[in-house]
């Protein structure tokens, strides 16, 4: 903005007008830059992931609160500034005003370098004060620059309009409820009551043992599912994303295009298909497949509405502007409330539920043998579980312990996270139980017709950790392969059966045992009708349908010669440390000090309320070397040893979980970091702070 005329001040005549043009066209300018700093980074973000409105509950006409919210304040609380700041003069006014768009221009430019270049942090920040003073220059010294800022001030219309028309979101934000006409079913019976529980980034290797069997040690629900049921051992999923892999299932069709898992979408799936045959009671998380004028508000307790929707975008805002690297994406920030977190809901809930999902209660709920008494029809029980997917914060018994956003890269992270989503399967195989135990309770175990599965798996290899290929075929096995269970009802005896199942055989399957004849094409062929002689595995690669991977047989024949070395991970240092007392061992003072960052933590412990600082983290001193063995001792015993690690600033990181919660007492707890020699023989204690 150029230094104004000392005359134009609002007072009066020409000058009031004057005024008013040179405001008008600063709104002009913020709407602009806030449009490219603000609104079009963020809709990009949340319009390719409806998932994230579907989870939080936030409904169309919340969905563009949110989005004029974003549009409109940020502009207007910056020009009502820069409005204020005029108070004292003209001069003033154009000063703040120029301060504003540089450091617009400044944010802009560090969202424009994280897209073209590999730059973060300090350098990014300098190359983008860099190039915003010479672009300031510009509008500064050429009325053209301005003009042209004023115009693109059409930018957030145009966002918006994208956002709302053409955006993957745009399935929720636009959504009819009304009733929509579908292909009628041929219905051929019978009906039995049908259970559908299905897990979120299960891979089937973590359940194994060495004999490719559940194991029962661990997993003693699934062990005895898998000994009631025909077990599709060979069962692949058809995508590592739940908005492409969860359609798939429930439609019998190869995913096509990217858009929500939502009825708009998909109006020929299961829920429509049973339809006036059955009453469908339907939990869903990312999606709604199941339509409002058959399930109502049928998705469970988990939803924080736009109060949790503002939250979580303020958060990935700030992530945007950031120069660093984003530490996690939108979806990330998907987890199970439990009933202590909806409180209220659950007052009169048992103490001993406070861990436990919010959506699992009510499915329990659903399994009442009253509530099940009051259905004139057979009932489809559907609930779709965000577990045991990250973030893993469950140990086995279902306590809890909060866990900052850790990398997956390297050697030890990978083999950390693994450890920590073993001990919420564990968790998870608990809740089985209890399902098993209510449908047993409510009378109908035994004639229903029971599935277990998991939309897709997760990869724990190191190098290939997450759900990307990233071109190692080795990670295949804990992405593609996921447990499936088919308890027919009147079943007995397990059945292992390692036909090629693929994910599409879902639906056509149900839809046999439902009695109710598929009137739409369907890709995917029922296991009562025999199943492919082919080995293929069609596998479409984390959120791109473009990158499709075929598998063959001989990746399976792998598995089962060697279940327990997926993933492959490097031995944990010192296994016969733990357990040890640190008093009957050599112990000298250690270099330096340690920071523990969780350590107050530690102060006062209350185990019976339901969580524990069982994740221990934080940074030694430079002087110790990357790989070095640490012990971490709880209340003068070893609970574990961890290398240690290089973080992304250089410093000297370690992070390890002490799994078994009985080392903790209430109260106070005592914690100790040793470092071992090579030989495991000496330890030196370091000093702790927090």
């Amino acid at each position: 903005m150029p230094e104004p005329d000392p005359e134009a001040s609002p007072a009066g005549g020409a000058g009031a007008r004057r005024w008013r043009r040179r405001e008008w066209r600063a709104g002009l300018e913020l709407l602009a830059m806030c449009g490219f700093v603000v609104v079009q980074p963020l809709l990009e973000v949340i319009g390719g992931s409806p998932g994230f409105f579907l989870f939080h509950g936030v409904t169309g006409g919340e969905i563009m609160l949110l989005v004029a919210v974003y549009t409109l304040v940020p502009p207007a609380v910056l020009w009502a500034l820069g409005a204020l700041a005029g108070l004292a003069g003209p001069l003033m006014r154009a000063r703040v005003h120029l301060v504003t768009i540089c450091l617009l221009l400044v944010l802009f430019m560090i969202q424009l370098g994280k897209h073209l270049t590999s730059l973060r942090g300090v350098v990014l920040t300098v190359l983008a004060l860099l190039v915003a003073g010479v672009v300031l220059a510009g509008y500064v010294r050429f009325d053209r620059v301005r003009q042209f800022l004023r115009f693109a001030a059409i930018g957030p219309l145009v966002f918006v309009l994208l956002f709302t028309f053409t955006s993957p979101a745009s399935a929720v934000l636009l959504t009819d409820d009304a009733p929509a006409a579908g292909a009628e079913p041929e219905v051929v019976g019978p009906h039995p009551p049908i259970v559908v529980m299905l897990f979120d980034e299960l891979p089937l290797v973590s359940l194994l043992d060495a004999d490719g069997g559940v194991d029962a040690d661990r997993y003693p629900n699934f062990a005895r599912l898998a000994g009631e049921s025909t077990w599709y051992r060979d069962a692949t999923t058809v995508a590592g994303w739940t908005p492409h892999a969860l359609p798939a299932m429930l439609t019998g069709r190869w995913p096509e295009r990217d858009v929500a898992a939502h009825h708009t979408e998909y109006p020929d799936n299961l829920f429509t298909l049973l339809d006036g045959v059955y009453e469908v009671e339907a939990i869903e998380t990312i999606s709604r497949l199941c339509p409002p004028w058959q399930c109502g508000d049928a998705a469970g307790s988990a939803q924080g509405g736009l109060p949790t929707a503002f939250a979580e975008t303020s958060a990935l805002l700030g992530q945007l502007v950031s120069p660093r690297e984003p530490q996690r994406r939108v979806t990330e920030a998907f987890r199970e409330p439990t009933v202590t977190e909806l409180g209220p809901r659950f007052l009169f809930r048992e103490a001993r539920s406070e861990n436990r999902p919010a959506r699992f209660l009510d499915f329990l709920g659903w399994l009442d043998p009253d509530v099940l008494e009051a259905h004139d029809q057979p009932t489809l029980h559907f609930l779709h579980l965000l577990l045991p997917h990250s973030p893993w914060v469950h140990l086995p018994s279902g306590t809890q312990y909060d866990a900052p956003h850790l990398p997956l890269d390297g050697q030890w992270w990978p083999q950390l996270a693994h450890q920590r989503h073993l001990a919420q399967l564990e968790y998870t195989d608990r809740l089985l139980g209890e399902a098993i135990a209510a449908l047993e309770g409510a009378g109908i175990y035994e004639e229903a017709l029971v599935v277990v599965t998991s939309d897709h798996g997760h990869s724990f290899t190191p190098g290939a950790a997450g759900r990307r290929l990233d071109d190692a075929e080795r990670a295949a096995a804990e992405l593609a392969w996921v447990p499936l269970f088919i308890k027919e009802p009147g079943q007995r005896e397990g059945v292992v059966d390692d036909r090629n199942w693929q994910h599409i055989d879902l639906l056509p399957t149900l839809a046999d045992y439902a009695g109710v004849a598929v009137p739409w094409p369907v890709d995917g062929l029922s296991a009562l009708r025999g199943m492919r002689t082919d080995p293929e595995k069609v596998y479409y690669e984390f959120e791109d349908l473009t990158d499709r991977r075929v598998f063959d047989g001989r990746q399976f024949t792998r598995i089962l010669a060697a279940p327990t070395a997926y993933p492959p991970l490097p031995p944990e240092p010192h296994p016969e440390l733990v357990g040890a007392a640190v008093a009957t061992l050599p112990v000298a003072t250690g270099p330096g000090s340690a920071v523990v960052e969780n350590l107050d933590a530690f102060d006062d412990v209350a185990p019976e309320r339901g969580a524990v600082p069982a994740l221990v983290h934080g940074t030694v001193p430079d002087e110790v070397p990357e790989g070095a063995s640490l012990a971490i001792a709880l209340n003068g015993r070893i609970a574990t040893v961890v290398p240690v690690v290089s973080g992304a600033d250089g410093s000297r990181r370690f992070a390890g979980l002490i799994a078994d919660e009985t080392r903790f007492v209430a109260g106070a707890n005592d914690l100790d970091l040793l470092l071992v020699d090579a030989g495991g023989a000496a330890l030196q204690r370091l000093q702790l702070g927090g």
